[in-house]
């Protein structure tokens, strides 16, 4: 069974339940925060969602999900192996790197398909201010999560006449791409992180 499908499911259950639709959205969208958000604007569009329950939702569960990220980035910071790394050389250039446009690289990171989740831990890693991460990526969040969810809003009312599994497939379709878009910019990164990497004069410390 398709994954949006099966997520389509999850949500109406709690729809008609009538009392786990938030906590639904909200962790849906911390574990698949693009497809939950073109998901719950087409169930918005369908009338299964009022629209102002279904964003508050996922604005809650997407701040939730950046916070730990940037949590978990911190903890492993604390890790007697990987501390090191925090102002070690060999980690000087990301490090440095995020410190000097630190707030753009946040807040872009959101509408890059698969740069949220190195972008946010590094931010936690490195002891970035949490302040200012918190309210760039709110900032980031306001505008891409929006447009997402009104864009799939759109789809769907547009949409509403056509048979399911077309309507659902040009969605699943559109998640496909951002999918290996993300894919795309994770392997970039990895790329110019070893670029970074040999061309530093400091070698990595061993474990």
């Amino acid at each position: 069974m398709p994954l949006s499908v099966s997520l389509t499911n999850i949500i109406i259950s709690s729809v008609a339940g009538g009392t786990f639709i938030s906590l639904a959205i909200v962790l849906g969208v911390i574990f698949l925060e693009d497809t939950t958000v073109v998901v719950v604007g087409m169930l918005a569009a369908d009338k299964i969602l009022p629209i102002s329950h279904a964003l508050l939702s996922l604005y809650v569960g997407i701040v939730i999900g950046d916070v730990g990220l940037y949590c978990l980035g911190r903890l492993a910071s604390t890790h007697p192996r990987l501390a090191r790394y925090v102002e070690h050389d060999f980690t000087a250039p990301f490090r440095i790197w995020l410190e000097t446009r630190f707030v753009l690289t946040v807040f872009t990171a959101r509408f890059i398909p698969g740069a949220r989740l190195p972008t946010y831990t590094a931010s936690g890693f490195f002891h970035s201010p949490l302040s200012l991460f918190f309210f760039t990526a709110t900032a980031a969040t306001a505008i891409w999560t929006t447009f997402l969810f009104f864009a799939s809003y759109w789809f769907g009312n547009l949409t509403v006449g056509w048979a399911s599994h077309i309507r659902w497939g040009i969605a699943l379709a559109f998640l496909l791409a951002l999918f290996f878009i993300g894919r795309h910019n994770v392997l970039a990164y990895k790329a110019r992180r070893d670029d970074l990497s040999t061309s530093g004069d400091t070698p990595a410390p061993q474990a």
